[in-house]
């Protein structure tokens, strides 16, 4: 797989941290396609991009902001399509680990998260 697959991937991302950072619960869930099932641990399951934009939403609105990631790791999908990131995450408020977020090019060209697992692991 082309490196130039693995940059886009790693711009999706960091347009997520971006738009969580700056409140924009409208700009995480465009990082989504449409269909996208989203598994929040210990909140449950969230499907298509409007539920996950409610999600993003319901936490920002709690005060959780300032999101960074920690000992990323990029792997090749298994099928050949994107890339898989795993990683430990920080907030103001919580902290936890990506389990599992697979990253794909869109029809527009732009990484979006086919799927995403993640763990909140507590609070600080």
């Amino acid at each position: 797989m082309s490196q130039d697959v693995l940059e886009i991937c790693k711009q999706g991302i960091a347009g997520w941290q971006q738009a969580f950072n700056s409140q924009n619960a409208a700009g995480c869930a465009e990082k989504y396609l449409e269909d996208t099932v989203m598994e929040a641990r210990p909140f449950g399951t969230f499907k298509g991009r409007n539920e996950i934009q409610g999600f993003w939403q319901n936490i920002i609105d709690q005060g959780f902001k300032d999101v960074d990631y920690t000992e990323v790791e990029w792997t090749p999908a298994e099928n050949g399509e994107g890339y898989i990131l795993t990683s430990k995450w920080t907030m103001n408020k919580a902290f936890g680990v990506v389990h599992r977020e697979h990253w794909v090019i869109d029809t527009d060209g732009k990484a979006r998260l086919k799927s995403d697992d993640f763990e909140v692991q507590g609070e600080r």
